[in-house]
């Protein structure tokens, strides 16, 4: 599919490890089932509940557009004609790549992106995390 980066399915292994820090925000710690890929996620909570066990699809795009032409930057749910990745989801996130740990000739890479102060880091394998650059999105 023209503009994904990375996608498999999460199992949810715990949610807020620490306690919770934020009435509507909830830190998710999962587990890919395809690539073995660490994440951790902070999600809003209040429209998104998650609990412990449940699965959930995950996709990195660099574009809602199905054909692959790359967005203006500002999300725009009337700009979009016809129908969208975002169609398939129940919650959509937009954020921008802030912080790229290890190299490809490390054994794990670990991608940091910031979604508007919800922050995520997916960890694994560098095969699976080609296509990450800083300050994308």
């Amino acid at each position: 599919m023209a503009g994904v980066l990375f996608e498999d399915i999460f199992d949810v292994k715990d949610v807020d490890p620490d306690g919770k820090k934020f009435h509507r925000v909830s830190r998710l710690i999962c587990d890919s089932e395809s690539f073995k890929m660490e994440l951790i996620l902070d999600i809003n909570s209040q429209l998104y509940p998650v609990e412990d066990g449940d699965k959930f699809r995950l996709m990195l795009a660099s574009t809602l557009r199905e054909d692959g032409v790359a967005d203006d930057g500002e999300y725009n749910p009337m700009g979009i004609n016809g129908p969208n990745k975002a169609d398939n989801f129940e919650y959509v996130m937009y954020g921008k790549i802030y912080r790229l740990e290890g190299d490809e000739d490390s054994a794990k890479i670990a991608v940091y992106i910031s979604y508007g102060g919800l922050l995520m880091r997916l960890q694994g394998d560098p095969n699976n995390l080609q296509g990450f650059s800083v300050d994308n999105h």
